[in-house]
Parts: structure tokens; C-alpha cells; sequence
């Protein structure tokens, strides 16, 4: 199996980090073009180093570059590519404001992170990861049958567009020495919630499993699958998360996925449970969520090297590495605490070096 360090249970971030508010203040501004993107990086050039140092402290394997550049995860591609309309969903139902919809064909005009990458890289000698979002998300998200239609006649079509743009950009990622891509496909284990589904409008959740484990492989073909990982969660805002449900469903489709990690939520009792990891693929390393990003109390190292041990029963040490159960603020209007972050982080490491001094040989 793939060593990522020199150590067992390597700790990773899954990706972002709560924003100061002036970080915060500074991204809306540059959103509602205030101020323009050159200005907003020469402040964020000196913001961000501060991300790298607090997970550095924290004592991680690997690090981000905490997200700040980003206004969401998802929304990263409508920053870089043309063809999209801002707050288009809640001018027409007043709802989900703030999104994005498709209206016209795609045509990116800069790279979607690599930028940004190429900065952490030069910022830290820590091995590094950088997270990207799947076509499936971004269909499910930014497709809108009233404005999208003109641009791209069905919600897969839009994905399937957006295949070689993010494929694209995670060669680059791995071609300028990042250690993991990190895709971001929440939506997978939110498919399992049958109210999450009536949301949304999908009635067939098979052909959704499918499309969505299509558009992952799309992306991830002629990549090194050990050096990509796939996240998935309930999604969250302000401590809440948006859906719940066991990996039940899908946990036997994870083997068909080319990617070799997958860093799955497991604090969450939304979640329901760890049992299900006796059906998890033999030959995939396990990304353990042991921090609920969503409650503020700040786990010890022994609650942490708890969840290890439990998972231990279905998964080898080898093959376990350690992280939060998602980003702590994919989205920079999430209300996030940084210190509390800093805080559950520096918990996670130590309760790793505690099961190295156990397990490790």
C-alpha cells in the first residue's frame, strides 16, 4: 500500500480554514469588484502565509493554503471561467443567494488554482494538498434549467463540459509537484438522504450514483491515482449540516473510483456509524474524519486515538490517514472560529503521535 509519509496515520486538512473577517471583508469586496483581483492577491499574498504557519504549528503532514483565496469551494470555477451569472437563482425565486448559474458557454480566462498552489508550494516545505471540485457538484450547483438551458441543454451536458477544464488543472497540480488533489464531491453521500434528493429534484438515485462516479473518473483518467483522493460529506454552513445518511449505499461504488484515498466524515453522527467500513476496499487508504468541524467542543487527543482504534477493527494502520471530517469553512461567509480550528488540529496531530508510538513497528 502507498506510504504517504515515513510515519503511519499521516494527518491531513481536508482544505479550508475560517477566514479572519478582514480576509472575509476583502473577498466580497473583490465579488462585488470594489476592489480589483491583482489588489485583493497582493493583500492575500501576505494573509495567507499566516494559514500555512497555523497548520504548520498544529504539527500536519499536509497542508492548504487554508482556501482564503476562494469564496467556496464550488464557486472556484465561476472565478476562472466565463459563461456564469451571479445571485441568477435568487433573482428568480429569491432564493440561494449569492450562487451562481451557467448562462453561456464556458471559456475559461486563468487557471482555476494553480495559481494559488504554486504560492503554497513556495510558502512551505510541508507536503501539500489542493482540493478541486468535481463536474458533478458543479452541475448539481450551477445548472439551472430556466438560465442554463441556452448554454447547455441538460445538467450532464454541463458537467461533461466542465470535464477537460478541472482534468486540466489537476494535471497541472501534479505536474508542478503538488503531493495530493485533493476532488471535492460532496453531493456523492448527500445522495443517500432521500429528503436531500426530493430537494433536488433527482428521482432516479442510481443514475445519479452513476453519473456522479462517471464525472470522478472522467477528471482522474491519466492521473496517478495514488496521488488523488476524494472527499465526500453532509455539507455544512453555520455548524449545520445539510443532509444525513450512512455510506451504506455507496460504500461497495468507492472500488470503481480512480482515486486511491478517500477522506470520508465519520465524527458526524449524522454519518451513523463506522461499521460500514468492514465493506471499504481493500486496496484504498481511508482519510478517518475524527474531527467534527461543526462542534465547537475541541476533541482531545484520546477522543481522537478513540475513533482511530474503533476504525482499526475494519482498516490496517497502514492504510488509515487522519483528518477533520470536512474543510472547516468551504464557503468565506461560513461563521467559522480560526482558533477553535487551530485547536481541533493540533488535537488530531497529537493523537497521532500517540497511535504511532502504538502501532508502529
Amino acid at each position: 500500500m502507498i506510504l504517504y509519509c515515513d510515519h503511519q496515520f499521516p494527518t491531513f486538512v481536508v482544505g479550508s480554514l475560517p477566514r479572519p473577517q478582514w480576509v472575509r471583508d476583502l473577498i466580497e469586496d473583490r465579488k462585488k469588484d470594489k476592489i480589483t483581483w491583482r489588489e485583493a492577491d497582493y493583500l492575500l499574498d501576505s494573509a495567507v502565509p499566516s494559514a500555512i504557519r497555523l497548520q504548520e504549528r498544529a504539527g500536519l503532514d499536509f497542508v492548504s493554503d487554508g482556501e482564503w483565496r476562494r469564496e467556496n469551494y464550488v464557486k472556484v470555477i465561476a472565478e476562472a471561467v466565463d459563461g456564469f451569472q451571479a445571485d441568477a437563482f435568487y433573482r428568480h425565486d429569491r432564493t440561494r443567494p449569492g450562487e451562481y448559474a451557467v448562462t453561456r458557454r464556458m471559456s475559461q480566462h486563468r487557471p482555476l488554482v494553480t495559481g494559488a498552489a504554486a504560492f503554497l508550494k513556495a510558502g512551505t516545505t510541508r507536503r501539500l494538498i489542493v482540493a478541486v471540485p468535481s463536474p458533478f457538484i458543479v452541475g448539481q450547483r450551477m445548472w439551472h434549467q430556466k438560465f442554463s438551458l441556452n448554454a447547455y441543454p441538460s445538467r450532464a451536458m454541463f458537467m461533461e463540459a466542465c470535464v477537460p477544464i478541472i482534468r486540466k488543472e489537476i494535471g497541472l497540480l501534479l505536474e508542478m509537484g503538488i503531493d495530493q488533489v485533493q476532488i471535492d464531491d460532496p453531493e456523492l453521500l448527500m445522495l443517500v438522504d432521500p429528503d436531500y434528493r426530493a430537494r433536488m429534484g433527482i428521482r432516479d438515485m442510481e443514475k445519479a450514483k452513476s453519473l456522479a462516479i462517471r464525472m470522478i473518473n472522467a477528471v482522474s483518467e491519466g492521473h496517478d491515482e495514488d496521488r488523488l483522493s476524494l472527499h465526500m460529506c453532509h455539507a455544512h454552513f453555520n455548524r449545520r449540516r445539510s443532509t444525513t445518511g450512512s455510506y451504506e449505499p455507496i460504500i461497495e461504488l468507492l472500488g470503481d473510483i480512480r482515486v486511491r484515498r478517500f477522506a470520508m466524515e465519520f465524527a458526524a453522527n449524522e454519518s451513523e456509524g463506522i461499521e460500514v467500513l468492514a465493506r471499504f476496499p481493500k486496496d484504498k487508504v481511508l482519510g478517518l474524519g475524527v474531527i467534527d468541524h461543526c462542534s465547537s467542543n475541541v476533541e482531545s487527543p484520546a477522543e481522537v486515538v478513540g475513533k482511530v482504534e474503533s476504525a482499526l477493527a475494519y482498516i490496517t494502520p497502514d492504510r488509515i490517514t487522519l483528518n477533520p471530517d470536512c474543510g472547516f469553512s468551504p464557503s468565506s461567509v461560513n461563521p467559522m472560529d480560526l482558533d477553535e480550528a487551530y485547536k481541533k488540529l493540533k488535537s488530531m496531530c497529537a493523537a497521532a503521535d500517540i497511535l504511532r508510538g502504538r502501532h508502529e513497528q
